[in-house]
């Protein structure tokens, strides 16, 4: 029989000794740990709707890529997905104690103090504000409008089983503030990037719950992959073909030449090997194919980038 500890251990979404905490004074791993430094895959998932958006306008435009503009998003994007784990660290630090994959984070464990993660907060909250309010004016009020939806998320689980569905709205916001840092305005083709990111989401997060819903089911909190269990295949075509759809409408509305679409192509083909392969009771497995997300970003921006070049 496996202990409890162990258990905790071999299930931890913590890796212990990774490259980075070899790098950093030992009094700022747990900081590191709390902003998820050592695993930036929720960063690139919050990076890629802006960088998709920010690409878009620049292609439905005719102008040439902006370096700056997409260095500051990938600069905000660090310090927000480091704020808003935080923020959901503080928030669910007594459950996270009780599962086994959020046992070993810094609060629950008390690397970390509350004051300490508060004042962390401030800080990330801070840089946040440095860079937002180097944008434009559309992008500003659109940055602030986000806080909104950044500080109830954490508590969505406990209220309801689609918590997946507010972090897509939050997660996305992306897609209308790059569109809006590059025109200081709005317009269809954000707003349907916008949707499709938030199937997107419904998508990853989904099989990323499933992970936890043991757990979440022992300590009462709820998730998609509690709500849809073992109907939850069926569900995931739905949401990734609705965000394809949603993707190339978006293209359209912009008027992207073909290469997009190539792109989105073969994001449609990612998402069929991540339903065909998903085994929704493996940890390992679901793990790696939410992880795989970080490539529908990519084959996405390659496409937008292509379409660039003959716009």
């Amino acid at each position: 029989m496996i202990s409890s500890a162990n258990r905790h251990s071999d299930a931890s979404d913590i890796v212990p000794n990774n490259w980075l905490e070899r790098q950093l004074p030992s009094a700022w791993r747990p900081y590191s740990r709390l902003a998820r430094l050592d695993r930036p895959i929720g960063t690139w998932l919050l990076l890629f709707p802006c960088w998709w958006s920010i690409a878009m306008a620049e292609v439905a435009s005719g102008q040439a890529p902006n370096p700056w503009l997409y260095l500051l998003f990938g600069l905000g994007a660090i310090l927000m997905r480091a704020a808003g784990c935080t923020i959901n660290d503080i928030l669910d630090r007594h459950y996270d104690g009780q599962v086994a994959r959020t046992s070993t984070r810094p609060l629950p464990s008390g690397q970390i103090t509350l004051k300490q993660a508060i004042a962390f907060l401030a800080a990330l909250l801070a840089g946040g504000a440095v860079i937002l309010f180097s944008l434009t004016s559309a992008a500003i009020l659109l940055g602030l409008a986000s806080l909104l939806l950044v500080f109830p998320y954490p508590l969505m689980k406990r209220i309801t089983y689609w918590p997946q569905l507010w972090l897509g709205l939050t997660f996305n916001w992306g897609a209308l503030m790059g569109w809006a840092a590059v025109h200081d305005s709005l317009g269809w083709p954000p707003v349907l990037l916008y949707l499709a990111g938030i199937f997107w989401t419904l998508g990853y997060d989904t099989i990323y719950a499933h992970q936890d819903k043991e757990d979440d089911a022992l300590i009462g909190l709820k998730s998609s992959a509690l709500k849809l269990g073992a109907r939850t295949r069926p569900w995931l075509v739905g949401f990734y073909s609705a965000c394809v759809l949603l993707m190339g409408a978006a293209g359209a509305s912009a008027a992207l030449p073909w290469p997009y679409y190539l792109g989105l192509a073969a994001v449609a083909a990612h998402f069929t090997w991540q339903v065909a392969t998903l085994d929704m009771d493996a940890h390992r497995n679901c793990l790696a194919r939410f992880r795989a997300n970080r490539f529908v970003g990519w084959l996405l921006l390659a496409g937008l980038a292509l379409a660039s070049l003959v716009a």
